[in-house]
């Protein structure tokens, strides 16, 4: 579509000295774009409507453009369909995968996520955390930047320690294997555990803090019991990350770097950017940019958190380079990582300015809302587990099959399902995830997009192989058009979903594409059509086949052949 819209704005430009901006008219009985003249009133001294009819009369029909016309104070432009059927879908069966793609902008991304703490498994708020984060790796990439995935373990702290102490009291040198349980869950059991014992004797997080001073201070036995309880959350983490289809190109560890931001806290006192305040605490002044001031040591001399990712910042530029740095976190530190960037600047950090706080929204379930300490926390890989289940019984009452296909499919739904219905939220929108709503095959769903995918290729396996000469300017029906203008636009709605960061515009777009194949194909004859009919529809699936198969990739959910 980007070809049509260059020759619409090619024809106004002899007549239209401002910026020409194009719309998409509401109906296509209107046309295919639309521009509108309120910006032109001022200048001419005229009406939009007479702006609108003046220039409808100027501009000329062409190749490309089949009618001009004057509606209101707008002048619509109907585009040369043959051409138009030409060329997207000649464009996707030539680019197949990476139709959509935008070539290489030279541009380096780092994005962070999911940055668990090591002392309980990831969660659902952090299945939308990788979610959004890997979708947008992919939506960037495809957009042509180069993209390197980041996470950090938080696995210093007294949270840790909270952990730690309840196995070393209550442990009895049990481990996962000998409760035959995943490594994370078996530590998440420990920090619950702590929370229910504190309540019962609050001395408990003076003996956490004590914990925390022996870890800092090298203490042997800590130090072994730390390493024995972390290595069994980050191999639990790992597990899950793999269902959810996540590799890092590099992990950080807070302890590997925690001490040496102190050193930079320091020097930036020293300098006198930083200041102490009466109880000897070194804090940055940021009232005069309407923050909130922050502490970034203790007067004791023990760090606090956003004092390791100062540190952090500086390592992972000097690693990577990048031009943009985005954090993947809750949109309740949003007020941490204004105080952080700007700190940043302040210390004159170079990549300042291109560090992105990408927030997200709450998550609950229709039982309400989640409290790690209490253990009502629904864990990433239960609600995985559930998802498989669902999608198993959908099956099961659909087809009859073998235990190993059902088992594919259902996880392939499954995951699809949960993946599409937390993507299709904006980022900052809290909503409520209801696992049985997610894995309908109806609605606005990932099993509705991937039986759309499905039922193409049922089609396509039917129609055999095409060898005459293919008339693609028989597409001629109104819902034929509206698929193929659909299908132009997805390069676009791939440039806004990476400039936005918003992989639900691409939810959104599968979805209204999906919809328009099943109308036409509730409407229409493709096998039984005429013969000349049936190849230009043959090709006209084929490639919806292929930009719902890429755009379901986009968002990590795979596009299966059957269902």
């Amino acid at each position: 579509m980007e070809l049509f819209k260059k020759e619409i704005e090619k024809a106004l430009k002899p007549h239209v000295k401002d910026e020409i901006a194009l719309e998409i008219p509401p109906d296509s009985k209107m046309g295919d774009y639309a521009f509108p003249c309120f910006g032109l009133a001022k200048e001419l001294k005229k009406s939009p409507s007479e702006i609108a009819k003046e220039l409808a009369l100027k501009v000329k029909s062409n190749k490309y453009i089949k009618e001009v016309r004057n509606v209101g104070p707008y002048v619509n432009f109907f585009v040369n369909n043959d051409i138009l059927n030409e060329t997207v879908l000649n464009e996707i069966l030539k680019q197949k995968e990476k139709y959509g793609s935008w070539p290489n902008k030279n541009k380096k991304v780092v994005i962070e996520f999911p940055s668990p703490n090591t002392n309980k498994p990831l969660h659902l708020g952090h299945a939308r955390n990788m979610l959004i984060g890997e979708s947008l790796s992919r939506i960037l990439e495809f957009n042509g930047y180069d993209v390197y995935r980041v996470n950090l373990n938080n696995d210093r702290g007294v949270h840790i320690c909270k952990s730690m102490l309840a196995y070393k009291k209550w442990g009895d040198a049990k481990t996962p294997e000998s409760e035959n349980k995943k490594p994370d869950h078996f530590v998440g059991d420990f920090y619950v555990l702590y929370s229910k014992k504190a309540k019962e004797n609050p001395d408990l997080d003076k003996e956490a803090q004590e914990m925390l001073k022996k870890w800092e201070n090298n203490d042997k036995e800590t130090v072994e019991l730390w390493k024995k309880m972390n290595n069994w959350a980050v191999k639990g983490f790992n597990e899950t990350y793999n269902v959810f289809g996540i590799k890092h190109d590099k992990t950080y560890n807070e302890s590997e770097h925690y001490d040496k931001a102190k050193k930079i806290v320091i020097e930036n006192l020293k300098k006198g950017i930083f200041k102490k305040d009466e109880e000897g605490n070194i804090y940055a002044d940021l009232e005069k940019y309407n923050l909130p001031n922050k502490i970034l040591l203790r007067a004791d001399g023990t760090s606090v958190y956003i004092t390791q990712d100062i540190m952090l910042a500086k390592i992972k530029y000097n690693d990577f380079k990048m031009d943009k740095s985005i954090f993947v976190v809750g949109s309740e530190q949003k007020l941490h990582f204004k105080q952080l960037f700007k700190i940043l600047e302040m210390i004159g950090f170079k990549n300042y300015d291109g560090c992105y706080h990408l927030a997200y929204g709450m998550i609950a379930l229709p039982e309400g809302k989640m409290k790690s300490r209490e253990g009502t926390v629904v864990d990433a890989d239960d609600i995985v587990n559930d998802m498989i289940s669902l999608a198993k019984k959908e099956i099961e009452e659909r087809h009859e099959l073998d235990k190993q296909e059902i088992e594919e499919r259902a996880k392939t739904i499954g995951l699809g399902a949960l993946n599409f219905f937390i993507l299709k939220y904006d980022a900052l929108k809290d909503f409520i995830f209801n696992p049985k709503e997610s894995i309908s095959f109806e609605g606005e769903t990932g099993p509705y997009i991937q039986y759309a995918h499905a039922r193409i290729c049922s089609i396509l396996r039917k129609a055999g192989k095409q060898t005459r000469d293919i008339d693609l300017s028989l597409l001629k029906e109104k819902e034929e058009k509206e698929i193929i203008k659909a299908l132009g636009s997805f390069p676009d709605v791939i440039d806004s979903a990476a400039s936005g960061y918003k992989p639900s515009l691409i939810t959104r777009y599968l979805l209204d594409l999906a919809q328009l194949f099943n109308e036409f194909y509730h409407k229409h004859q493709i096998l039984k059509a005429d013969e000349e009919t049936r190849d230009a529809r043959i090709i006209l699936i084929k490639s919806v086949k292929q930009v719902i198969g890429n755009g379901l990739n986009l968002l990590g959910i795979n596009a299966p052949e059957k269902m």
